[in-house]
């Protein structure tokens, strides 16, 4: 399936509930997105809102994936560096492909697509992300360019009796 991606799109209800229903989907399919299964899209809102939010104060850019019929089938988010000593990168935020799309092509794409949206940031030099251990996400980023370039052991706590290294990925765009 063919996305069409899009940054920092006119944020307007259908969009809204599209990102909500995604990030809730990814999430109830085990996916690294901020949450643990089961949520609900009402779990979802107060984090999307502050993404939102960060968005209309510039501090945010989004890049979204819709198919054909205009359904949000993917996104991320950038988020701007404030600090002037760490300007030259963004971080990536609640990557998200629909479970249905993953393992056809529609994760690389979304990645493709945010770093050419990066690169159109005045002197932004690189990406970070970081994601949950345990999962094997960072071979899906490696494949896409990033390098590893920290871990934290056990710095993320799925559950009790469950922690999960962050890792820290890099991806140069130069």
């Amino acid at each position: 399936m063919t996305l069409t991606f899009t940054v920092d799109p006119v944020v307007d209800p259908a969009l809204r509930e599209g990102i909500a229903e995604l990030w809730t989907d990814v999430s109830n399919a085990g996916g690294a997105v901020g949450f643990v299964a089961p949520v609900t899209q009402d779990d979802i809102r107060p984090e999307m809102v502050k993404h939102l939010v960060a968005m209309a104060e510039g501090r945010h850019r989004l890049v979204v994936g819709r198919d054909a019929d205009g359904r949000v089938r993917a996104c991320a988010f950038l988020a701007l560096n404030t600090h002037r000593l760490m300007a030259h990168w963004v971080w990536a935020y609640t990557v998200m492909v629909d479970p249905a799309l993953q393992g056809r092509g529609a994760g690389r794409a979304l990645m493709e697509a945010v770093a050419d949206a990066a690169r159109t940031l005045d002197g932004v030099e690189a990406i970070r992300l970081s994601c949950r251990g345990g999962l094997g996400l960072e071979h899906f980023y490696a494949a896409c360019g990033y390098k590893e370039v920290g871990r934290i052991p056990d710095a993320i706590r799925a559950a009790p009796g469950d922690d999960r290294d962050e890792i820290i990925m890099l991806l140069p765009l130069h």
